[in-house]
């Protein structure tokens, strides 16, 4: 059996852990630099906000009541471990799937002590880090993410809810699931599934596996096999390399001078690169885009961008930073006030099955391999002793594309300066 462990509004409730105040009260987090709301409190989600709404077109009257909070990834990420550290002793493997969900297997355990040890689990989840988690126990994965699914929707579950592949209950729940609800059915292959008849997650199990794998894909086929009780999904079926790296920032002030655009630049040339290179992908060409503000009333509004393909495929921080300068030498004009700029590595390829054009350039393999070994090691380095320990040079401390968190909690489990205080 597997469960899957999901806390429940998770960003939400990092923040109330530390501040009991928040407790019944609507609260939102707020993105980056305070632009909309990404995540929401049952109460605020009760008022109608959704999520993605920008914050600034929130009602007055709503605004007067709700909480909203810069994102703390600091604690977030901080409280996600220690969420982990708790799962650890209750099975020896437990899979880390998102910062608010973990797989955790109980293969050689007891069956009939399962729900008790998911119940225990959870109280001791809540007791040692303050996250209510709910708790979703079945054969495979798929169906354990529709058994947490179904235990945060139904309270009276009190967040523990075990499924097994043939009973009734999991065929009525299959019955009236839609697929693309699914975990991993996207919408596309939803389109392709409904060109077959089907249209739910009952009818995918019930369906030909030859003939959904013809039509679909053979992952669309171990999703089928899961709901039919046989573990098929790995993890990392589940999370195919992406197609193109997108990293951009609206900046805190409007800027005029290609300096400051610049170091933005760099910042986010240096974040796709590690994305980049996590995935194990090189890319062909970078974009670089520039915004002014749209919504300022007398400036000129200019928006640009522009593709610069690079002469080989590559993951070297440098040669797409040197890519994306000259691009932003290219769209960026004097006199106009910026609000957002941005990197894309588009067409990605596969780092271990690299093929070069007619017209690109060939790289020795020292050359090669003396890059790879710098970039390994500038990864590890920020990876291990923080972001921005070697960075593509160095950005002033009131830099204008630096994150706007003018309403962020105290980092409480990673500064000792950001400790609560105890007055006696």
């Amino acid at each position: 059996m597997i469960a899957l462990v999901d806390g429940n509004n998770f960003y939400v409730s990092c923040e109330r852990a530390f501040d009991p105040r928040l407790e019944r009260c609507p609260v939102g987090v707020l993105s980056n630099n305070d632009g909309c709301i990404i995540a929401r409190s049952t109460e605020l989600k009760a008022l109608g906000v959704a999520l993605g709404a920008p914050r600034h077109l929130l009602p007055p009257a709503i605004r007067r009541q709700t909480k909203l909070l810069s994102s703390n990834y600091a604690l977030y990420g901080d409280m996600s471990q220690r969420v982990n550290q708790v799962l650890a002793r209750f099975s020896p493997r437990v899979e880390f799937y998102s910062i608010d969900e973990s797989f955790v297997h109980f293969d050689g355990f007891d069956p009939a002590g399962l729900v008790v040890t998911g119940q225990q689990l959870r109280e001791a989840v809540r007791r040692e880090t303050g996250i209510p988690v709910c708790v979703g126990l079945a054969p495979t994965r798929v169906l354990a993410k529709l058994a947490n699914h179904t235990a945060k929707e139904f309270p009276g579950l009190e967040g523990m809810c075990r499924l097994e592949a043939d009973s009734a209950i999991t065929r009525r729940l299959l019955e009236g699931l839609p697929v693309t609800r699914l975990w991993g059915v996207a919408s596309r292959a939803g389109e392709r599934l409904a060109a077959l008849g089907i249209h739910n997650a009952w009818q995918l199990r019930e369906a030909n596996p030859k003939r959904v794998r013809r039509a679909c894909s053979v992952i669309m086929e171990r999703i089928l096999w899961e709901l039919r009780g046989h573990p098929a999904v790995e993890l990392e079926n589940m999370s195919e390399p992406r197609r193109q790296i997108l990293v951009s920032r609206s900046f805190g002030r409007q800027i005029e001078t290609p300096g400051e655009i610049k170091e933005a630049l760099r910042q986010h040339v240096a974040r796709a690169g590690e994305k980049l290179r996590a995935q194990g992908s090189l890319a062909r060409a970078v974009l670089v885009f520039l915004h002014t503000n749209r919504f300022e009333l007398g400036r000129p509004a200019y928006r640009n961008h522009v593709v610069v393909p690079l002469a080989r495929p590559g993951a070297d921080s440098r040669d797409l930073l040197e890519a994306a300068s000259r691009g932003l030498d290219a769209i960026f004009l004097d006199g106009l006030r910026y609000q957002k700029c941005g990197v894309g590595l588009l067409d990605l390829i596969d780092a271990s099955n690299q093929q070069l054009g007619l017209l690109e350039a060939p790289l020795g393999d020292s050359e090669r391999l003396r890059r790879q070994r710098l970039m390994t090691a500038v990864d590890r380095l920020n990876r291990e002793m923080g972001r921005g320990t070697v960075s593509l040079g160095l950005p002033r401390a009131d830099s204008a594309w630096q994150l706007r968190c003018e309403h962020r909690s105290p980092r409480y489990t990673t500064r000792w300066e950001e400790l609560p205080r105890a007055k006696a």
